[in-house]
């Protein structure tokens, strides 16, 4: 049965096989139509216009603007039969972009990755989003079709594979989603009914209407657009791009909605399901839990703690960083989650933030790369080597999820750029100066590659080469074993802030971080420094550099290096 949701039309057809059928109105603003064969192509027609993709077209093997194709999920057989889901407590993420992980580019390809994943330790793949999107190339974010599977990437078949892949290696996969917007090329949900605002708009698109007249429909598309990824791909968790774009002034909140949704869902396959948030609010109740009156996100990303890691280990101090660039910025972030929770933040021009008192650190998802932070870079310059060994231990020390962005762990040379492939000629042409406005007041020097050339986006992809460099292949064993470490010591699996205890000194640039019986202690300036932990023995654990010395209770460390010390 063919169905579609466009409460506001007279007419509504479907097309396929050469020939156009009428479709019956029903209650709710439905309307239906015998039909519906795997495999069969389709389009609708809306009062005469058309032909349009389906709004929940599963398959869009054509592309954006090509007709729709049936697909039967039922009709996959999948392998992860134990398969029990995994909890984000004590997990680390992984963040990945189909296209530039691997040479193929494919969720094939990806799979064949899987084992250098196993074997760094991570627990969740975070892929960015599947979606189709114009052309054959783009970061995801431009995506429309929001039921359905990009092509280039393998289709809907091909993520099930790569998830089934996942499950059957021990990985759990959460996908990056977009709720907030749609992408500019392809967009015909408005031709169905209202799923924007007129008014109210961000800056990547129109707004979702979540909260005006016939929002109660559009809601239901967007989280039974999650609960299909979460129960026929078999997803465990959902990243949830910019939720503070989301304009929803209801009563109940769009996302305190899908929460409810999804922990049914989770009862109903008997496994957890996640979901993350990515928040610029510095708002506590985006984690905490319905019952306590908040939006039921099980964890949020926390940039915070990313700009006090980025400033303390490379001394950039321009844009948002500005606030970031003391050692205490990143003693309060350690042990607040938070650096505004309500302080003045020289960024937006105004207070910001509130304080997350008792919230657990598992519930920030932290890094010191992720596809925004690099790609949002002219150059989509990567954090040096020399500065991840210190950026590393103080990220999988913390308390806070961690989260690692593709070839990080063994400090990748390649650029992340910002890449896109539009058809239509006044997008592809002013796309490039649509990011230097985006990004005007950042303090950079504005030399971005046109992110419309194939060969920025050729130029993204990892070099797995570079893995058996002596450089590359010391800095992957360095993450290997503070992941071992983190998973295997119970002081650095505890994720109360209350028991982390910091002590910074400005003037000598290092810092002390107190995890039960064990002392981070981190140099981050030029010179080497000693650092008094106790009057007492004390053990190195794990060291960025083999200069690293403990006598009597003093940690000498080198210019640029991090020690875990027993004390």
């Amino acid at each position: 049965m063919f169905e579609v949701w466009a409460p506001q039309a007279t007419r509504v057809e479907v097309e396929y096989r050469g020939d156009r059928h009428d479709m019956t109105s029903g209650e709710g603003g439905w309307w239906t139509a015998p039909g519906d064969e795997h495999g069969l192509d389709y389009a609708f027609y809306v009062d005469g216009d058309g032909p349009f993709p389906d709004p929940r077209t599963r398959q869009q093997p054509y592309g954006v603007n090509g007709p729709s194709r049936v697909h039967d999920h039922g009709r996959y057989t999948w392998g992860d039969q134990d398969w029990h889901g995994r909890d984000l407590r004590g997990s680390v993420i992984y963040e990945l972009h189909v296209g530039t992980f691997s040479p193929e580019g494919t969720f094939r390809g990806a799979a064949k990755k899987l084992d250098h994943l196993v074997d760094l330790g991570v627990d969740f793949v975070e892929i960015m989003p599947v979606a189709p999107v114009p052309g054959t190339r783009n970061w995801g974010y431009d995506g429309v079709d929001l039921y359905a599977v990009f092509e280039e990437y393998g289709g809907p078949d091909g993520l099930k594979s790569f998830v089934d892949t996942c499950h059957q290696a021990g990985l759990g996969v959460i996908l990056d989603v977009v709720y907030n917007h749609l992408g500019p090329s392809g967009n015909y949900l408005a031709k169905f009914g209202p799923y924007f605002h007129d008014a109210k708009g961000s800056y990547w698109g129109d707004a979702v209407n979540l909260d005006g007249p016939g929002s109660d429909g559009v809601r239901r598309y967007f989280i039974e657009n999650a609960l299909q990824w979460l129960r026929d791909y078999h997803v465990d968790g959902l990243r949830i791009d910019a939720v503070h774009a989301l304009h929803d002034k209801r009563a109940v909140h769009f996302l305190e909605e899908l929460s409810a949704e999804v922990d049914a869902l989770s009862a109903i396959v008997g496994r957890p399901l996640t979901l993350i948030a990515e928040s610029d609010l510095n708002d506590p109740r985006m984690v905490t839990p319905r019952e306590a009156g908040g939006l039921g996100m099980h964890a949020s990303w926390n940039d915070d703690v990313h700009h006090a890691i980025h400033a303390a280990v490379t001394g950039e101090t321009q844009a948002y960083y500005c606030d970031f660039g003391a050692l205490s910025a990143l003693a309060k972030v350690l042990t607040s989650a938070y650096f505004h929770d309500g302080t003045y933040s020289s960024f937006r021009g105004r207070s910001h933030g509130r304080p997350a008192t008792g919230v657990p650190g598992y519930r920030f998802v932290c890094c010191v790369q992720n596809h925004d932070q690099i790609g949002n870079r002219p150059e989509g310059d990567r954090m040096e080597p020399e500065h991840l060994w210190v950026a590393a231990g103080l990220l999988l020390t913390s308390p806070f999820t961690p989260m690692l962005f593709m070839g990080e762990e063994w400090g990748a040379s390649t650029p992340f750029y910002f890449f896109t492939d539009h058809f239509e000629p006044h997008l592809a042409e002013g796309e490039g100066e649509r990011r230097r406005k985006e990004f005007e007041g950042f303090g950079y020097d504005w030399k971005a590659p046109e992110p419309g050339d194939e060969e920025t986006f050729l130029r993204s992809k990892l070099d797995w080469n570079e893995l058996s460099e002596d450089g590359h292949a010391s800095l992957l064993g360095w993450y290997r074993d503070l992941i071992a470490l983190r998973k295997s010591h119970p002081d650095l699996a505890d994720p109360r802030l209350d028991r982390v205890g910091v002590r910074v000194d400005e003037d000598r640039h290092f810092i002390v971080v107190e995890r039960g019986s064990l002392r981070v202690v981190a140099n981050v300036g030029s010179l080497p420094v000693p650092v008094r932990l106790s009057p007492g023995a004390t053990r190195i654990v794990l060291a960025s550099d083999e200069a690293v010395r403990t006598i009597d209770g003093d940690v000498y460390l080198p210019a640029q290096s991090l020690a875990i010390v027993q004390v």
